[in-house]
């Protein structure tokens, strides 16, 4: 009978196989990496079925879950014919039912925490820390100086092309400079880069100016480069092989910043992993669409971060599938890049999202000495599959249900909708209770309802990485750029000044965010954060619109422009050919009308 069934299933398998040949092995390289990204699958830790299928992708889908379930039909037969004592645990765990909050569950083996440093800032409590020197940790003299060894190289090439700019090099000072203004602007909102030097508008800014000239400013942004151009070249040349590295580009400054965030902080016991979107639009190969985060399209950042206090300790950049050669998945390979025994020590608890949670990293984590809690989808593998006594839609709100598989405690809570959480740090349930609101004959009413310790638990920690997000967007440095590594490069300078931060918090905690962050751009721009936006009445003084010609028949018409302050009170355009030196406006000077007087009333 079992020989019968098998052999049909087979047929299946051919008949399928015909029926779908179009597909090749790069068809579903490239399928597979599409459900992640757009949907946020791990083609090799989720099983898709009907429910989970959109229906732009349905064909292609369908035909995988077609050849799952059959070669699954054969597995399932192969097993019958084997003594059932054989069978994975985790396939044993689909097959038991589900617990209720009246069923007492073991609680786990408690880790020994043992961290490799002393958890915290690791710099001197004594000393005083300004804003500009924690920022220079991650953003050191050596590390801008090969910044501006680069740039320069980057401006020279594109001189040699032909570019039709004036190009002095750039030097430490004036670059970090640069990255003063570039937080001016996170902080200053214009509608464009020229807005800022503009001085003919009620909105005129005096900063920008006295730092560096427009010009200047724009081109540094264009020859900004972080890597020799000439090593670019080699590295292209490798395009399509193995060697070929993807990130060559950004490697130099971002290999500083990883090294930083790791060397002058040491996490406390509690961290996350998480996805982070730095948003582009830039027609590059790694520039990805993922459609459940609000930002949909950019570079997709794996970050592991202290959820004490929001501390990126950690990251990396998804560079596609093939740069996590494991075979276990994007999930599993991201999480484990990015915890370093050796580095952290053991005894860590870390929380994630669904996208990261699977039976296989959990464990494999467990024998790390790292506990780990998380979220979790029910179609990834090795997850519970039973319906016995599992929860429905009509449950109450408040139920709960858990299966216990060795370490792996898998929980189903029915708030709002299902919950559905993962851990190997704790137990099922122990009493806990949270309070809701919820509507009762037209009125709101607060009720408590039992809550499992995981959930309790990820909901706690899992809050510091979406604040860590909220961080960097606050005073975000991303503006518009045409080179995606530049936008990399500006997502640098959010972690970079995000960091330091949270130590200059951990060390003094005397500022908030604002005032960090109008001290550090102060002291990048070399002015002082109160006269920044002075000016002394003795620069303006009126000048000539033009030079002065020596035809004495057009003394009179050479450089007259509109006076601004006609313009923009009377709404008349008067012409002038006086100018001031400081603000660089038109303004008429005349005995019966002083335009250029009223202007500077206010200065």
């Amino acid at each position: 009978m079992a020989r019968h069934a098998r052999e049909r299933a087979l047929q299946m398998i051919v008949d399928s196989e015909e029926e779908f040949s179009f597909s090749s092995e790069d068809d579903e390289d490239v399928d597979d990496e599409g459900l992640h990204f757009e949907e946020g699958f791990d083609p090799a830790q989720d099983t898709f079925s009907d429910e989970n299928v959109i229906p732009s992708r349905a064909p292609r889908r369908e035909v995988a879950h077609k050849r799952r379930s059959v070669f699954n039909t054969v597995e399932n037969l192969n097993e019958c014919e084997n003594d059932s004592d054989q069978i994975p645990v985790a396939k044993r765990a689909r097959n038991l039912s589900w617990k209720a909050e009246t069923d007492v569950d073991i609680n786990p083996e408690t880790l020994r925490f043992l961290p490799a440093r002393k958890p915290g800032p690791q710099l001197s409590l004594a000393d005083s820390h300004s804003p500009m020197s924690l920022f220079k940790l991650f953003f050191s003299e050596s590390a801008v100086s090969n910044l501006c060894h680069n740039t320069n190289a980057q401006a020279a090439r594109a001189l040699a092309k032909g570019r039709k700019y004036s190009w002095t090099d750039a030097s430490v000072g004036e670059m970090y400079r640069y990255i003063g203004l570039v937080f001016y602007m996170a902080a200053v909102k214009m509608s464009s880069i020229a807005d800022y030097w503009r001085q003919d508008s009620l909105f005129s800014l005096p900063l920008p100016a006295t730092v560096m000239s427009r010009d200047r400013y724009r081109t540094i942004s264009w020859n900004l480069h972080m890597s020799h151009p000439d090593a670019d070249k080699e590295n292209d040349k490798k395009r399509g092989t193995a060697e070929h590295d993807r990130l060559f580009r950004i490697k130099p400054l971002m290999d500083t910043i990883r090294l930083a965030c790791k060397a002058f902080y040491h996490p406390k016991r509690n961290l996350a992993v998480k996805e982070r979107l730095v948003a582009c639009k830039a027609n590059f190969g790694m520039t990805r669409f993922t459609k459940p985060k609000p930002t949909k399209l950019g570079f997709k950042f794996y970050v592991l971060s202290d959820t004490s206090n929001e501390y990126t300790v950690d990251f990396s950049v998804y560079t596609g599938k093939n740069s996590f050669p494991t075979g276990h998945g994007i999930s599993y390979d991201a999480v484990m890049s990015l915890l370093d025994k050796k580095a952290l020590g053991s005894g860590y608890h870390v929380y994630m999202d669904d996208f990261f949670t699977s039976p296989k990293l959990l464990t494999d984590l467990l024998a790390l000495k790292f506990g780990a809690c998380g979220t979790y989808r029910d179609y990834r593998r090795g997850f519970p599959q039973s319906a016995s006594n599992s929860l429905t839609k009509k449950s109450n709100r408040g139920s709960i249900r858990w299966i216990r598989d060795g370490p792996l405690v898998c929980v189903k809570w029915m708030d709002k909708k299902e919950v559905s959480v993962c851990s190997t740090i704790h137990a099922a349930y122990t009493g806990d209770r949270v309070q809701r609101k919820v509507k009762a004959q037209d009125t709101w009413r607060t009720k408590t309802f039992p809550c499992p310790s995981p959930v309790i638990a990820y909901n706690h920690h899992m809050v510091g990485a979406d604040l860590s997000d909220q961080l960097l967007e606050y005073f975000t440095a991303q503006h518009k750029t045409m080179k995606w590594y530049r936008k990399v490069f500006l997502h640098f300078l959010d972690i970079a000044a995000t960091n330091a931060f949270i130590l200059h918090k951990e060390l003094h905690g005397n500022m908030t965010r604002k005032e960090f962050m109008e001290q550090l751009t102060a002291e990048l721009c070399g002015v002082s954060q109160k006269e920044a936006l002075k000016q002394t009445s003795i620069d303006h003084v009126p000048v000539p619109g033009a030079e002065l010609t020596s035809n004495v028949r057009k003394i009179a018409t050479t450089g007259r422009r509109i006076c601004a302050h006609c313009k923009a009170v009377f709404g008349k355009k008067q012409q002038t050919p006086w100018k001031c030196q400081a603000c660089d406006v038109h303004l008429c000077l005349q005995l019966n009308r002083n335009c250029f007087q009223e202007w500077h009333k206010g200065v």
